[in-house]
């Protein structure tokens, strides 16, 4: 497979190794493929503040309060709000990964609804959450 790309080939001859995004149409399916990534990345982020609140909250009142501060800030709430979805997206990626790994939802219409269904239930889960914490504060 290696010499689909040598040099000494004609330039008409070669061919890419592998299918690149400019041969495929842009599809939700592919999108959410990327956002379950990028989410997995802020999971990262979010850890690290996740754990900053636990040494704060080990090392004494003063640092404590000034993590709430930060946290209570419309900033530290958004990213907080950001992170709880980063967290409910990717739980519900890893459930349509798991169906897909299970033989459901295999079609295109499947797979479509799966796509739609994690993005609709992370917003959900969201909202409810957040409602939830405000309401039982």
């Amino acid at each position: 497979m290696a010499e689909a790309n040598n040099p000494s080939q004609r330039l008409q001859d070669r061919r890419p190794l592998s299918p690149h995004l400019q041969v495929y149409k842009m599809m939700f399916t592919m999108v959410m493929s990327g956002l379950h990534r990028i989410t997995g990345m802020c999971l990262y982020a979010g850890t690290l503040l996740l754990a900053w609140y636990f040494i704060a909250a080990a090392s004494g009142r003063g640092a404590f309060d000034t993590v709430n501060w930060v946290y209570g800030s419309l900033l530290g709430r958004l990213v907080l709000f950001g992170f709880t979805w980063s967290l409910f997206h990717h739980l519900l990626g890893g459930v349509r990964h798991a169906l897909w790994d299970a033989g459901y939802l295999l079609d295109p219409e499947g797979r479509e609804l799966a796509a739609k269904g994690t993005l609709a239930g992370s917003i959900a889960l969201t909202l409810i959450f957040w409602i939830l914490a405000y309401v039982y504060r």
